[in-house]
């Protein structure tokens, strides 16, 4: 496994931290509503969260690194 997955798992898991720890009861109730959600709407949330986590990639590789 290379360093830069590691590094950006651990990012990950800090970033996911955040708002528990930060606020605790906005968490918790991001979570119950969660709940009732159907499957085809939590999956739309999950490729969503995908979309956008892969364009900030692609801006961060093609703007960012030169």
């Amino acid at each position: 496994m290379s360093t830069t997955l590691i590094v950006a798992i651990g990012l990950m898991l800090v970033l996911e931290g955040l708002l528990p720890l930060l606020a605790p009861k906005a968490w918790r109730q991001t979570f119950e509503r969660m709940m009732t959600l159907k499957d085809g709407q939590l999956r739309f949330v999950g490729l969503l969260s995908m979309l956008v986590g892969l364009g900030i990639i692609m801006f961060a590789h093609h703007f960012l690194a030169n």
